[in-house]
């Protein structure tokens, strides 16, 4: 049997706040087969509560991104509990105490992994949903002469302050349970992960999307039973360090943080090469059009293509707007044939 996943040791890695992650490992799977030339590589993060096995629904034989024409790389987030994260490191570092690990982190390590491993020079496409369409950006911006196109959906190039108060919201919510402890659990803080999720129901989707009563497409009869099975899937699926660690990668998201750019937003924004399209969904309630279209001013070949959709944030999840799947794939086709 393949394995889900493979680790590339990175050993004692620095971390742009100045702090070591000690014995660190980056998660990662490959798909397809690396042509001869090495120009058929396409990078795909891995969002929020994702994995490289949750990425498996962007590509397939047939769509725009096909392994029998590409060589996918999928590297897994620090703190999905795949890649090193708080719920398997060692201590000093283990639990709360696992550092901030940033963006610029999580691209210098996939950096080494796809140049210094692989032995890859250039990327063709780096794309993905969410955290992981943050991660095309700071790709871009932190490696500009390596990647030649970027598609991020549903994504920012910097947590804007609105997205920054949401992640506090779901955070009070999963903090305030009485077993959480400052992190220190003895046993999961089971009210925590269930008040998290049920409060993050509420951010996944638009207004329209309940108005409607879309849920039922989902197979959901009741409001109740789509916020019961978002509070079982983070109380099942989910350690709360975990969730705690990739929340606050997403809070300090900033292509212009470290000494590249040294926070002049819009000079990381123009330093940008690679052709992009950036591809937001205009009910999503925590990644606005609007960010998107103000970075698609800054970025030299950028082209701002929203999609309208009542399923908001969501409506990248493989299944759920089947008109999305098809203007995700025809965008990537149009920037993988330029």
């Amino acid at each position: 049997m393949v394995p889900d996943f493979e680790i590339y040791e990175l050993g004692d890695f620095p971390l742009l706040s100045g702090k070591v992650l000690k014995d660190a490992k980056l998660a990662y799977q490959t798909y397809g087969t690396m042509s001869a030339a090495r120009d058929n590589v396409i990078v795909l993060p891995t969002f929020y509560t994702g994995t490289n096995s949750r990425n498996e629904g962007f590509f397939g034989p047939g769509r725009a991104i096909d392994p029998s024409r590409h060589f996918i790389v999928s590297p897994n987030l620090f703190g999905n509990g795949r890649s090193s994260s708080p719920s398997n490191t060692p201590a000093p570092q283990d639990g709360p105490r696992f550092p901030l690990v940033q963006m610029w982190d999580n691209i210098a390590a996939q950096h080494r992994l796809i140049h210094d491993q692989l032995g890859i020079d250039k990327i063709a496409l780096v794309a993905g949903w969410s955290m992981a369409g943050c991660q095309s950006y700071q790709w871009a911006a932190q490696y500009p002469d390596m990647v030649q196109a970027i598609l991020p959906f549903c994504a920012s190039a910097k947590t804007s302050p609105h997205n920054f108060v949401f992640l506090e919201g779901v955070k009070a919510a999963l903090c305030a349970d009485q077993n959480w402890n400052g992190g220190n659990y003895d046993s999961p803080p089971e009210a925590g992960l269930s008040a998290f999720g049920r409060v993050y129901a509420g951010w996944a989707f638009s207004q329209t999307f309940y108005r409607k009563g879309l849920y039922r497409q989902l197979g959901f009869q009741s409001i109740e039973e789509l916020m019961q099975d978002w509070e079982q899937d983070h109380v099942q699926g989910w350690d709360a360090n975990n969730l705690l660690a990739k929340l606050a990668t997403w809070q300090a998201g900033d292509i212009s943080a470290g000494s590249l750019y040294n926070e002049d937003f819009e000079l990381a924004l123009g330093a940008i090469k690679a052709r992009a399209i950036l591809m937001p969904c205009t009910q999503d309630l925590y990644f606005p059009p609007e960010d998107n279209e103000i970075e698609a001013h800054h970025i030299p070949r950028a082209i701002f293509r929203p999609y309208n959709s009542p399923w908001g944030h969501c409506v990248a999840n493989p299944g759920n707007d089947k008109g999305f799947t098809a203007q995700l794939d025809a965008n990537i086709r149009e920037l993988l044939e330029e």
